[in-house]
């Protein structure tokens, strides 16, 4: 995923304090690791400072953020073989070379799974059983929308007032395609 904001002026300035808070300065507030995490996870760019010092944590914060998602209790994504061996690397005469081997290695994993997706949808939209599923989202998103006031579907690219319509435009196709199959 590339990241939201490249321009020094984008990047989101987070500042540590001593009592490890952690201080958004562009919404001016708190937030704590899990916030860090989201995040990173929607691409935006962010940098944590020690609000002291002025020394660039980042690194710490994310491996801090990491650790943390590894003991959560949930699936672990780095093996400990994989562990060891980096920390084997540490002191090698190799160890200059890992981190830009590491990177473009993610960033062709990263490529590869945006085209396995994009391949996997261009399949789906040819498929006849994934068009019923888009109409019967559609008529699930309708329906919840006309019988459950503030109801947040997907958005049809129609009109509200179709809505309806549509709906039972659609049931009523269905029902002629079940009395055809009954008899």
């Amino acid at each position: 995923m590339a990241a939201k904001s490249n321009e020094e002026g984008d990047v989101v300035v987070i500042k540590k304090y001593a009592n490890r808070r952690l201080y958004n300065t562009r919404s001016s507030s708190y937030i704590t690791l899990d916030h860090l995490s989201k995040m990173t996870r929607e691409g935006i760019e962010f940098k944590v400072v020690d609000a002291k010092t002025g020394a660039d944590i980042t690194h710490s914060i994310l491996t801090q953020i990491i650790m943390e998602e590894e003991a959560s209790g949930g699936e672990q994504i780095l093996p400990v073989n994989f562990l060891r061996q980096l920390i084997a690397m540490y002191g090698n005469s190799m160890q200059s070379l890992l981190p830009h081997y590491l990177e473009a290695s993610m960033e062709h994993f990263r490529d590869n799974q945006l085209k396995l997706r994009k391949a996997f949808e261009e399949s789906l939209g040819n498929n006849p059983l994934a068009k019923i599923a888009q109409q019967n989202m559609e008529m699930f998103n309708a329906a919840a929308s006309a019988f459950i006031p503030g109801a947040e579907g997907e958005k049809s690219a129609e009109p509200a007032g179709d809505d309806l319509a549509n709906l039972k435009a659609q049931m009523a196709e269905m029902q002629k395609k079940l009395d055809a199959l009954g008899k």
